[in-house]
């Protein structure tokens, strides 16, 4: 297969550049974050999280344009950008440990995968809210004000997650405290950051392949319209929700490990089929290839979570799993469409993106192995040392 034009791929690498700085900030929210859910509560480290995701929000529906004030209005957008990400850095993974933490013992798989389709369905709503401005205005007044009206409907949407959290405040701080949870992860859990970070890498790099670099990859390589782009990617997040779902709950019967193990092993074997399919350009192709990708990647997200928060010590989850998480997540995941245009263009072959999903998937197939699956015990994550092994 020829090479793409080098102008076609220079722009997908700077779209793909700008979409990579909005993840490198999550880190550092992430140990941040982390810090306060094992100090100060979990109900606490939520209401910073979404406090500082509602500042930068409103901050970008009302930022006046660059014929305003000029290249301020570039820097402050930035900047604006960064704060979020700093607060998304420490969300995903103490929302997850909330939710799983609290829910009954035989429903924690459950739990967290109920908290991973909250994020599905927002990414969704903000997709279809995205595709409604772009239907209902016309260029000029997208151009000019119409890109602001996502900002000011996810601000009220905010605000009333906010006043629910706050609801939250009265729950008891954690029983087990470290005077520095990010001192004691770095002086005696590497290992199990690690870990962490390996169990989450399938997910990160599959999720950035399958559903954000292959939009660009089925008109670049297949010609498809961005139209019918969209439906194909649409329809295959839409789906992921309830086969993650699904696995949540039947993890909580038969447990999470070797669940989990079928589908990283599904990874290896499977992501160069799947790209394969998708290559012939016919909807049913796309569609099977794609639907290879919900079901392995949407078991990981309905049962990962559980796993994980099991099998961190309670005194220093939070700090652990937001910075795992993030290695993985924000680091890895959020170079991965970069990555693989990159190689794409450097190695002249289109299924290349396939292989880091595939050696992504081994990695974690090596991390599920040393770890043990505890869904049985009632009370969960008291010792590291319990957690290392199968």
């Amino acid at each position: 297969m020829p090479m793409p034009a080098r102008p076609a791929i220079s722009q997908a690498l700077s779209v793909f550049s700008v979409f990579a700085v909005g993840y490198l900030a999550r880190p550092l929210g992430a140990i941040a974050i982390g810090h306060i859910g094992d100090r100060h509560g979990r109900p606490m480290a939520l209401t910073v999280s979404i406090a500082g995701m509602i500042v930068p929000t409103l901050g970008m529906g009302l930022l006046p344009g660059h014929a305003s004030i000029g290249i301020a209005a570039p820097i402050l957008l930035t900047v604006l950008r960064l704060i979020q990400g700093l607060a998304v850095g420490g969300e995903s993974a103490i929302a997850n440990v909330f939710m799983i933490e609290h829910a009954p013992t035989g429903r924690r798989a459950l739990a967290g995968a109920i908290c991973g389709a909250g994020y599905a369905v927002g990414i969704q709503l903000a997709s279809m809210m995205a595709l409604a401005c772009a239907s209902l205005l016309s260029p000029a007044e997208l151009r000019d004000w119409g890109w602001r009206v996502p900002f000011w409907l996810s601000l009220a949407i905010a605000l009333s997650g906010f006043y629910i959290r706050r609801t939250l405040k009265d729950l008891p701080p954690p029983a087990a405290q470290h005077p520095s949870p990010l001192a004691e992860v770095l002086r005696h859990h590497l290992g199990l950051v690690l870990r962490i970070a390996g169990l989450s890498l399938f997910a990160a790099v599959g999720f950035q392949v399958a559903f954000i670099y292959i939009a660009e990859w089925l008109q670049r390589v297949n010609g498809v319209s961005p139209a019918d782009t969209f439906k194909v990617t649409s329809f295959s997040m839409l789906a992921v929700t309830p086969v993650s779902l699904f696995f949540g709950w039947l993890a909580d019967h038969v447990g999470r490990r070797k669940l989990l193990m079928a589908s990283a092993l599904a990874g290896v074997l499977g992501a160069v089929p799947f790209f394969m399919l998708m290559q012939h350009n016919t909807v049913p192709g796309i569609l099977l290839g794609q639907a290879g990708f919900v079901l392995a990647l949407g078991l990981q997200f309905g049962v990962q979570g559980a796993l994980m928060v099991e099998t961190t010590p309670a005194p220093i989850r939070c700090t652990a799993l937001a910075i795992g998480n993030n290695i993985a997540w924000s680091i890895v995941g959020g170079l991965t469409p970069l990555m693989a245009t990159w190689l794409a263009w450097r190695t002249g072959d289109e299924l290349s993106p396939a292989y880091l999903v595939a050696g992504a998937a081994a990695i974690t197939l090596v991390a599920l192995y040393v770890t043990k699956d505890a869904f049985r015990r009632g009370s969960f994550g008291k010792s590291n040392q319990e957690a290392l092994l199968p």
